[in-house]
């Protein structure tokens, strides 16, 4: 079989954590799925290009993956621009299509795998109505969520809904994000949940022969503030150092909202005596290391999906608290061994639950070899691998 992969999101020149999450799927699809597969990429340039489209394609590896940008603003006219830059994406994506057919020597892939909607679920559908190909959606998009879903416009949810229903199934990483969609009417009869990945090579427990320093909590993410409420976290965290002397809360992560966060911890003191660390953007490597060597994982999200770093975390032997919302509890169950969660906005909740974590780390250590090993039963390579194996299979009927 082969597949041709539309995503969304992907790691690329202009940002290498970009849809990383999609680029964990594709490899273990092409490690594990019994399939060839290929990736085709738009995306706009965020910086100067020499002419209207640049290409990179790159056919050396397992996966052929061909990445295309284009001009953020070909004319400089801005209502011409918007329309002008959504021909340009579908021109690459045409372009890469073709190119892809010339190098598996004309044959056309036996189905395409949409990684986040919508202009590549368009393409998708493009391609079938005319090649008769069929395609298979993957979902991640916390946009669909309540309450962010009240943004979508009426056009595109309706787009939405009939892209879904025209494809051969659809796959969501969380049960949460599937009944949502359905919700905002995108449901498919064949729809499956298959989790995301965790590279359990790399993200695993210490060695018990390391000893590890106490009172350390590690937060990575987004620096988006009205997702990922780090602002809120810093406040429950800076209410704690009375009772927990030499806390410290290392922090990993990028974003439009940097400022403001390293402005509340300066606020409430906590930069003037280093209760919070910012260790700015880290490799997955590096996250890895800080996980062996931190005492818990602390996620105060407003809204989630179904999130890597959870699993990572959980991978890497440490328990969490985090917020009941969206598919984390998916990942962290009532009365789990992985950690709590508490209600997303409570201060008071998250200072509790850190205080019993750090209480719990001291007294009895968590069983970190436990957590990774159930973590690489359900959501390592080769498990989510064999799972889309399946579902092509099933979609193709071979």
């Amino acid at each position: 079989m082969k597949i041709l992969h539309l995503p969304k999101w992907y790691p690329n020149r202009y940002d290498d954590q970009d849809g990383d999450f999609v680029g964990r799927h594709v490899a273990a699809i092409a490690e594990f799925g019994g399939v060839e597969g290929a990736v085709l990429f738009a995306a706009v340039a965020r910086g100067p290009l020499p002419g209207l489209i640049d290409a990179e394609e790159d056919f050396t590896g397992p996966v052929p993956t061909l990445r295309y940008y284009y001009r953020a603003a070909p004319t400089g006219i801005g209502f011409v621009d918007k329309p002008l830059k959504l021909l340009l994406y579908f021109w690459c994506l045409l372009r890469g299509y073709r190119r892809l057919r010339r190098h598996w020597g004309g044959q056309a892939p036996d189905a395409v795998h949409v990684h986040v909607l919508l202009r590549t679920g368009l393409f998708a559908w493009a391609l079938q109505a005319v090649r008769g190909i069929p395609f298979v959606i993957t979902e991640h998009w916390t946009r669909y969520l309540p309450p962010r879903a009240s943004g979508i416009t009426r056009l595109r949810r309706w787009l939405t809904g009939a892209v879904v229903r025209r494809a051969a199934a659809l796959h969501t990483v969380s049960a949460n994000l599937r009944d949502a969609l359905a919700a905002l009417g995108a449901a498919n009869p064949v729809s499956v949940v298959i989790p995301n990945v965790v590279d359990t090579a790399l993200f695993h427990p210490a060695s018990a022969a390391v000893p590890q320093p106490g009172r350390t909590l590690l937060h990575v993410a987004a620096f988006n503030e009205a997702a990922k409420n780090l602002c809120g976290l810093l406040r429950a965290v800076a209410g704690l150092r009375a009772a927990w002397p030499g806390l410290r809360l290392r922090i990993a992560g990028y974003g439009p909202d940097e400022a403001q966060v390293r402005q509340t911890a300066a606020d409430l003191g906590l930069l003037a005596d280093s209760t919070a660390v910012f260790m700015g953007k880290l490799d997955h490597p590096a996250v890895a290391a800080e996980m062996r060597q931190a005492t818990g994982f602390v996620l105060f999200s407003n809204v989630e999906n179904l999130p890597c770093v959870l699993i990572e975390a959980q991978a890497s032997g440490l328990p969490v608290v985090a917020t009941r919302v969206g598919g984390v509890p998916e990942l962290v169950p009532d009365g789990s061994p992985f950690g709590q969660l508490v209600a997303a906005g409570d201060e008071a909740a998250l200072a509790s639950a850190l205080a019993k974590l750090l209480a719990d780390a001291e007294r009895q250590p968590a069983d970190a070899a436990g957590m990774a090993a159930t973590v690489a039963a359900r959501f390592g390579y080769a498990a989510v691998g064999q799972q889309f194996g399946a579902l092509y299979r099933r979609v193709l009927g071979c």
